[in-house]
């Protein structure tokens, strides 16, 4: 875990430090945080980009990957309520009025180590509930399974609580969708409740789980990992 300074701790030490205030303890406090140097892990990281995959802007190339992806069945199946249906390229063509939305936020998935596009995800923000409803997909089938999509999960439930200050995060997972719920739960989201039966496929009704993520459980988590690395490189200024 990269360590750096608190800046701002160090500014404010430095600003009190020469005045006169009439309370010693207070002086004596802030002399200390000059001293020392407070450090701190720097736990969050980027607001865009994780250990695998970064939040990226769509680009015009895009469109050709997202009609593929349409072809591939399980992806389709994994993701929409509608029927599975190929697209053409055009059909992903950039629409001036859906970038205008201010409750709408997407995002494509690249790989940190080559810049691959390998899927894509969303928000959508309910402003005055302070909620957002996220999804994703990894589109290309050799990045399934193997942590993009947790890695990628995580940058938008950060996203949505440091960015946009909101306090819930929710989501709907088809039951037979293992691999997606483990993830889910490996980011800290709870399981909440089924719509029974809301799906058929294949002859079969499958119930849609609800899971979601409140801000006070996300910050915990915050708190835990950024204690869970001992600082041991940490040593007084000289």
């Amino acid at each position: 875990m990269i360590l750096r300074l608190a800046p701002s701790l160090t500014v404010f030490a430095r600003a009190c430090s020469c005045r006169s205030f009439a309370n010693p303890h207070f002086h004596r406090c802030v002399l200390h945080l000059e001293s020392i140097k407070i450090m701190i892990p720097s736990t969050l990281g980027n607001l865009f980009t994780g250990k695998l995959v970064r939040l990226s802007a769509k680009r015009p190339e895009d469109k050709e990957s997202f009609a593929r992806w349409t072809a591939d069945a399980e992806y389709m199946r994994q993701l929409y309520f509608e029927p599975a249906i190929p697209r053409p390229p055009e059909y992903f063509e950039d629409k001036k009025k859906e970038q205008r939305r201010e409750s709408r936020f997407n995002f494509t998935l690249r790989t940190i180590e080559d810049d691959k596009l390998i899927g894509q995800s969303g928000l959508g923000v309910s402003w005055n509930n302070q909620s957002v409803w996220i999804w994703l997909g990894i589109g290309e089938p050799d990045f399934r399974g193997k942590g993009y999509g947790t890695d990628a999960m995580r940058l938008l439930v950060g996203y949505s609580f440091r960015e946009l200050g909101l306090y819930r995060a929710n989501l709907g997972v088809f039951a037979y969708n293992a691999r997606a719920i483990h993830c889910y739960e490996k980011v800290g989201y709870v399981h909440e409740g089924a719509a029974r039966s809301a799906l058929y496929r294949e002859g079969k009704r499958h119930d849609v789980l609800g899971m979601s993520i409140l801000r006070p459980e996300w910050e915990a988590q915050q708190t835990a990992e950024s204690t869970a690395t001992p600082i041991a490189d940490a040593q007084p200024a000289r």
